[in-house]
């Protein structure tokens, strides 16, 4: 799909790894295998579930979830029930079922590293603001991509001109944008491991008397740029509304084994390709099917008994109006003719332009 996709942009264009997670709610089970307590951040409430941890990849128009991981409670007094004793430990299943207990952190360089490896590339990695922590920035940044993120006033250092500053500290110090509404300002830092970034203060849209903070990897960029780009991560969330609200995932089947909940978590996302690549074939001009529909649509439209009668209306208009029809005219008028009628037309008749 992804190399479809590839093959209708320019080399250009931006290209993206997203991350996020959103909660695969089994709340009315109770003996589901390795289900846990998992904070629902929309609700600020503790729900039975998993945090189905994601990573897509988009160009801006197209989002293709690429990789997931299903995931339980690293902490084992919040989950509720253990892996099935009955799993062979060999089977890629039980290594599954470890990846459910790993950190989110952790988990998110495994996901990433795995489509690297998969040959699957993009530009820019980016993060919410539950995942934009040195740590993982540095792992990611170490792997070749840069990071996009947003983040949060934590008490979190950044290291400007020697000094180590908070992120208010540094909204203070930052360089301002005149006139500009959607961003404030921007400045250049670095963070604890030693890598260099720049954050950008954009104004926050709900509160306009707050602020928020993006942060960047690549600090070539403008402050424009940075914020174009990461406006792209919102694909993931219309992703994950779609597939719960259209594609019923953690609702079109129940069952207590993790392996069914895998397959029919590959099994929505799979139809979400699908229906991606359908709408693509719709909206861009530049796609395989859509020249394919275009050429049926100019067959169909100009037959060869239309083509005749183009042609006699052509000239019967011409001798209404009692034009003298000289050989140039003629030669001229014909070759008009000839130009728009379709290739097919053109072969039947061996003929490409007009001689006589």
């Amino acid at each position: 799909m992804i190399r479809r996709v590839k093959q209708t942009i320019s080399k250009h264009r931006v290209t993206v790894f997203i991350v996020d997670d959103s909660i695969y709610s089994r709340n009315r089970s109770k003996s589901v295998e390795l289900l846990a307590k998992v904070f629902d951040h929309s609700t600020r409430q503790f729900v039975n579930g998993f945090q189905l941890l994601t990573l897509g990849w988009s160009d801006g128009f197209t989002f293709v979830p690429i990789d997931f991981a299903l995931l339980s409670s690293a902490n084992q007094k919040n989950r509720l029930n253990e892996i099935h004793s009955s799993i062979d430990k060999r089977t890629i299943g039980y290594k599954r079922r470890l990846e459910a207990l790993e950190a989110k952190p952790n988990m998110v360089l495994k996901l990433v590293e795995h489509a690297l490896d998969k040959g699957i590339f993009a530009d820019y990695v980016l993060m919410d603001t539950w995942f934009t922590h040195a740590p993982l920035v540095e792992k990611i940044h170490s792997k070749g991509l840069f990071v996009i993120g947003m983040v949060k006033q934590l008490k979190q250092r950044y290291l400007f001109n020697g000094e180590r500053l908070t992120l208010e500290q540094l909204y203070r110090k930052a360089k301002r944008d005149i006139g500009k509404k959607e961003t404030l300002g921007s400045i250049h830092a670095t963070l604890h491991t030693g890598l260099p970034v720049k954050i950008v203060f954009v104004r926050n849209r709900n509160n306009q008397s707050e602020w928020l903070a993006i942060l960047s990897t690549d600090t070539t960029l403008s402050n424009e740029e940075i914020v174009r780009i990461y406006g792209m991560r919102w694909d993931i969330e219309t992703f994950f509304k779609f597939s719960k609200s259209f594609l019923h995932l953690a609702k079109e089947f129940q069952g207590r084994s993790y392996d069914m909940m895998i397959s029919h978590t590959t099994i929505v996302f799979t139809r979400y390709i699908l229906i991606a690549w359908q709408l693509r074939k719709e909206e861009d001009p530049k796609t395989m099917g859509n020249l394919f529909l275009f050429l049926c649509d100019e067959v169909k439209e100009m037959d060869f008994k239309t083509a005749l009668l183009q042609l006699i209306s052509l000239f019967q208009t011409l001798a209404e109006a009692k034009v003298y029809l000289s050989m140039d005219i003629f030669q001229c008028q014909m070759s008009n003719w000839i130009t728009s009628l379709p290739r097919y037309i053109k072969d039947c008749l061996h003929i490409s332009v007009c001689e006589s």
